[in-house]
């Protein structure tokens, strides 16, 4: 296999920290919203919604990512990494340095989303 475990532990390491660094530094953004009229008015209140709307909407996405990461620390760490969760074909080494967390190969995952 054509695979640097050492690069991929890196990377998917350093993209981890990235992802609970981010969802710190968001937090303050998914708090709930106001409804205080006094304080904040009506086109306030319905921009902070909207940021607050894309703000949780990151955080699931950032959910997600964390989830593909740590399973593919897992799949390095039991030595499975590099090959097709689905058909266990390898996968192709420039689909994992675009997507280090990829657990298809590009022909099992064209299928599922098709």
């Amino acid at each position: 296999m054509a695979i640097n475990a050492k690069l991929a532990l890196a990377t998917l390491k350093k993209r981890r920290i990235e992802l609970q660094d981010l969802s710190s530094i968001s937090a303050r953004s998914r708090d709930p919203v106001t409804l205080d009229q006094q304080s904040v008015g009506r086109l306030s209140r319905m921009d902070a919604i909207q940021v607050q709307a894309m703000a949780q909407e990151a955080e699931r996405r950032r959910g997600r990512d964390l989830v593909r990461v740590e399973e593919a620390l897992k799949r390095l760490n039991d030595g499975e990494y590099g090959y097709c969760a689905n058909c266990d074909e390898e996968i192709a080494p420039k689909r994992l340095e675009v997507d280090p967390a990829a657990a298809l190969c590009i022909k099992c995952a064209s299928r599922s989303e098709g």
